[in-house]
């Protein structure tokens, strides 16, 4: 199964970076990561236009064969334990990639968010997009270290 992460955002901020890129290095090779920034739609005083612009940009990405996880604060706030029940539940029902997609300064558009598989919450706090990246893909390594071995989840 391949993970990808899909964001809104302006660009690239360097502590961020540096901290997902260390992650994703550590993820085993059979889960493939790969991140892909979408520019934020441009913001002319309506933000549900904002955020059905960039729902559908989002969706655009998706393919069959599928999944999207859309972290949003409104998702369900689960243990590391429970997403890697996701992820379980994920490879039987052959899902060929499971797609996180953080969402732009406005949030989730209620079209991306009926498609999504899963709703996650990361925090019962709102947290910046640079900071819910690192702690999505630390997350992410977490997972991996539960299914597939390692010494990093005590």
């Amino acid at each position: 199964m391949k993970l990808l992460l899909v964001r809104v955002g302006k660009g690239r901020t360097r502590w961020a970076d540096e901290a997902v890129q260390d992650y994703a290095r550590r993820l085993p090779r059979h889960l493939a990561f790969e991140e892909q920034v979408l520019k934020p739609s441009p913001f002319r005083g309506d933000e549900v236009a904002v955020r059905e612009a960039e729902a559908g940009r989002l969706l655009e990405v998706v393919k069959s064969g599928d999944r999207i996880v859309a972290l949003d604060e409104r998702g369900s706030v689960s243990t590391t334990e429970e997403l890697a029940g996701w992820f379980d539940e994920a490879a039987r029902l052959g899902t060929r990639r499971l797609v996180f997609v953080i969402g732009g300064p406005y949030g989730h558009g209620p079209m991306l968010r009926s498609k999504a598989w899963k709703q996650l919450a990361l925090s019962g706090m709102v947290l910046n997009h640079e900071l819910a990246r690192v702690v999505l893909v630390e997350q992410l390594y977490r997972v991996s270290t539960i299914l597939w071995g390692g010494a990093y989840h005590h």
